[in-house]
C-alpha cells in the first residue's frame, strides 16, 4: 500500500518544527516527491526515504517555498553519483522557469549528469500525470497567484484517494478534483489573494464530500493564530487533522 509522508506543513515562512509544505508519495516501485523545499536530501533522510529511490518529482508551481530546494537536490544527487534518470512534471510556466534557473547554474556542463526528463502538463482538469502499478496521479489547475496545479492520487490496491489542493483560493476545480476522496489535503494559509482560510477549506471539504480534511500550508510558530481545526469545523463535520511534519498517511 502506498503512503504519503508530509515533509513540511508550513506556509512560505517555515519554523523550527514546520518546514515549507511538500511531501513524498512512497510506493514499492516509484517514489514521487511533490514540490521541493528546504534541503531535500536531509529531509528525505529524516523521513526514512533514500534520495536515490526518487523516480519522479512534481512541481506544483514556481514559488520559492515550493521549488527552492530543487537545484540543491539535483546537484546533491549528481555529486553522490546517481545514474538513474528522473522525471520532473509541471506546467509549462513552471518548467520553463526551472530550466532557466538551472541554466544559471550552468548545469549542462556538469560532467556525467544523470538524465532529467521535463514533462510539461497542460492546464486541463484531471490531466493524467503518472500511472504505475500501485497508483495513478492526476493534476488540475487551481486558483493561485500564478499558474498552479492541485493533485489527485488514487491507490490501485486499496481504492483510497487523496486529493491535494496546493496553494489556492476556494474554487470549483478543487471541488471536482477532490470529489468523493477519502482525504483532502487543503491550503489553510488564510483568507487572502491566492489562498484559503481553514474555514474556507472546510467548505471545500464539505462540497467535495470527502471523508477527512487535512489542513496544510498554515501559519506556524509565532505567526500561528487561533485553532484552525475548529475554524474548519464550522463548515465541515468530518474528521479534521492539522498536518504535521513527518506525518504518514496511508493510501
Amino acid at each position: 500500500m502506498p503512503k504519503i509522508i508530509i515533509l513540511g506543513s508550513s506556509n512560505a515562512v517555515p519554523t523550527k518544527n514546520h518546514e515549507n509544505t511538500h511531501f513524498v508519495i512512497v510506493g514499492k516501485e516509484r517514489t514521487v516527491l511533490v514540490d521541493c523545499a528546504s534541503n531535500p536530501v536531509v529531509r528525505l533522510e529524516q523521513a526514512g526515504v533514500d534520495y536515490n529511490d526518487l523516480s519522479d518529482i512534481i512541481i506544483t508551481h514556481f514559488h520559492p517555498d515550493h521549488v527552492s530546494g530543487l537545484p540543491l537536490l539535483l546537484m546533491d544527487m549528481w555529486l553522490m553519483e546517481r545514474t538513474k534518470p528522473i522525471n520532473i512534471y509541471g506546467l509549462h510556466h513552471t518548467l520553463d522557469r526551472i530550466e532557466n534557473l538551472m541554466g544559471f547554474y550552468n548545469w549542462s556542463e556538469w560532467p556525467d549528469f544523470f538524465n532529467v526528463g521535463f514533462i510539461r502538463l497542460p492546464e486541463k482538469e484531471m490531466t493524467e500525470v503518472l500511472d504505475c502499478n500501485e497508483f495513478k496521479i492526476f493534476s488540475s489547475p487551481v486558483h493561485h497567484i500564478i499558474p498552479t496545479i492541485g493533485l489527485r492520487v488514487e491507490s490501485k490496491s486499496s481504492g483510497r484517494v487523496m486529493a491535494y489542493s496546493c496553494d489556492t483560493e476556494p474554487c470549483e476545480q478543487t471541488i471536482r478534483l477532490a470529489n468523493g476522496a477519502d482525504i483532502l489535503v487543503h491550503d489553510a494559509h488564510g483568507d487572502s489573494f491566492g489562498h484559503s482560510s481553514a474555514e474556507q477549506a472546510g467548505g471545500i471539504a464539505a462540497k467535495s464530500e470527502v471523508n477527512s480534511l487535512y489542513l496544510i500550508h498554515y501559519p506556524s510558530g509565532r505567526f500561528a493564530e487561533g485553532d484552525i481545526a475548529k475554524e474548519a469545523s464550522q463548515n465541515y463535520g468530518g474528521e479534521i487533522v492539522v498536518a504535521q511534519d513527518f506525518m504518514v498517511i496511508d493510501i
